[in-house]
């Protein structure tokens, strides 16, 4: 909300004094208008864009329904933040186009920093009052059924939520579903990639800092903690954070209060977590990257987004969303033909719904308002049953020819020490050279009738084989992974993916 502008009407100059003093210590501009005359001319002088307006509910009713009629002719309508005791006034009900909230008084600075992030929230497209669930994740398939599931029964606790899966399926919008389902859907959601800052600026992100406390803080600055006051932040990409911020985090979790950089003054929060990652945190913490403990902490509920390969039966629900939320109205929105979407039925989506939105933008600017055919898509979703991650054609129906596998010899002197010291991606490369020619006679290559999923085929075959080489080396993790020819530590990330244990 930095340099945001706020306009505050008011007769008085004594009166607003106060208010505009709080709007400045929070980075915002306030710009004072003292009647409807002025705010008039304001409109006129194409003022840029404000956050909102903030009025005494006195100040509200004196102006009454004229008010209300110069917000409406203004740029774009501006949520009213009414300072009242005794609620809102009546012109309110009768201006339902209008987002109204009430400011109690005396004002307090976190409660006025809360109000300012919801009327945001709304300038910017976010539902902030009860009932709105413009954020409900689209589907009805049996994936996305268990998932709707899940939120509405988490929601209305305080629990913390961990949601997991691939980027672009999603997970914001989830994060956002639930907020609107709890009972602090009236309060601020405030999003945190934790990814996206620097991790020496995320201190002072999540938590504030006062004035002085380091080169560049010129003022005082509240963190997303204290924005998010009553509501739920979300904490987006959990698994990038660095480990020196994980312990801070992990100690406002369990206090449930914080310091600002730079001050010993401790001060208590009423915020939900909801985290989320498409990284798998078991092999993090294995590899030292997160900390168990703060997994524990965050994974209370563990919600599984679904990639959209494996939800295909919402294809056509998600085009209809997506093609609505893009703001293609009556009469310009895309449509695609029977073809178009039996190509894009053949896709892997690797990027999932995110890829999916970008491409129904792409085709909206190309061919507004027509029905797309299937000549019309990209090469690499026409090619879609043949097309890999980076969308270049496979060939399935070639057998590879047989490598010819260099043999090293090692001298007698070598001892097995030395050997297993030796360049281990040289090592590696052979190994997989010479497993390459036995592959193909352990496995059976004749494709069942009804085809298969690869994918749960080659995890069972992965898991037979751990299992039998465990079993062979007496149980003992070092064994197996010398008879598989891998590194421990990446069996042992195996045994934790499979739930198997040594």
């Amino acid at each position: 909300m930095v340099e945001a502008k706020v306009i505050v009407i008011e007769p008085s100059d004594s009166e607003a004094n106060t208010l505009l003093a709080l709007l400045r210590f929070l980075e915002l501009e306030p710009l004072h208008v003292r009647d409807l005359a002025e705010l008039r001319q304001l409109a006129q002088c194409n003022t840029p864009d404000c956050l909102g307006v903030i009025a005494r509910r006195e100040t509200v009713t004196l102006l009454g329904g004229e008010l209300v009629t110069q917000l409406r002719a203004m740029r774009q309508p501006l949520p009213v933040i009414c300072i009242s005791a005794d609620g809102l006034p009546k012109i309110a009900e009768s201006s339902g186009d209008l987002a109204w909230f009430q400011l109690e008084t005396p004002v307090k600075q976190r409660r006025l920093s809360a109000v300012l992030t919801q009327a945001q929230n709304v300038r910017s497209g976010h539902p902030t009052q009860p009932g709105t669930h413009r954020f409900r994740p689209s589907g009805a398939s049996k994936a996305m059924r268990a998932v709707h599931r899940l939120i509405e029964q988490v929601a209305p606790f305080d629990t913390n939520v961990l949601i997991l899966g691939e980027s672009g399926t999603g997970k914001e919008m989830v994060a956002r579903h639930i907020h609107e389902l709890s009972g602090r859907a009236a309060h601020p959601f405030v999003p945190v990639n934790c990814g996206a800052i620097p991790a020496d600026l995320l201190e002072s992100e999540l938590f504030g800092h006062e004035k002085g406390a380091f080169t560049g803080a010129l003022s005082t600055r509240l963190g997303r903690f204290e924005f998010a006051e009553g509501g739920t932040l979300f904490l987006d990409e959990i698994g990038d954070m660095s480990l020196q911020m994980q312990v801070k985090l992990l100690r406002v979790l369990q206090e449930r209060s914080f310091e600002r950089v730079g001050s010993n003054k401790t001060i208590r929060c009423n915020v939900r977590i909801i985290a989320a990652t498409h990284r798998d945190l078991d092999a993090a913490i294995i590899a030292g990257r997160f900390r168990e403990d703060l997994y524990y902490r965050l994974n209370v509920f563990p919600l599984q987004m679904p990639p959209l390969r494996e939800r295909l039966d919402d294809l056509h629900v998600l085009i209809d969303h997506l093609v609505l939320r893009q703001g293609q109205g009556a009469g310009r929105a895309i449509q695609l033909d029977q073809a178009a979407m039996a190509c894009l039925s053949r896709n892997r989506w690797p990027g999932n719904v995110r890829e999916l939105a970008n491409l129904l933008e792409r085709l909206a600017i190309l061919f507004p308002a027509q029905t797309i055919s299937a000549a019309d898509l990209p090469d690499r979703y026409r090619n879609g049953a043949g097309v890999g991650w980076l969308g270049s054609e496979i060939r399935i129906d070639a057998r590879p020819e047989p490598l010819e596998v260099p043999v090293r010899k090692a001298a007698e002197s070598e001892s097995e020490s030395e050997l297993e010291s030796a360049s281990g991606p040289e090592i590696e490369r052979e190994t997989e050279r010479e497993s390459d020619s036995v592959v193909y006679e352990m496995l059976d290559t004749a494709l069942p009738r009804g085809g298969i999923d690869l994918k749960d085929h080659m995890s069972a075959i992965e898991i037979g084989l751990i299992r039998k080489a465990l079993e062979e080396a007496d149980g003992t993790v070092a064994g197996a992974a010398r008879l598989l020819r891998m590194r421990r530590t990446t069996l042992v990330e195996k045994l934790r993916k499979y739930r198997l244990s040594a």
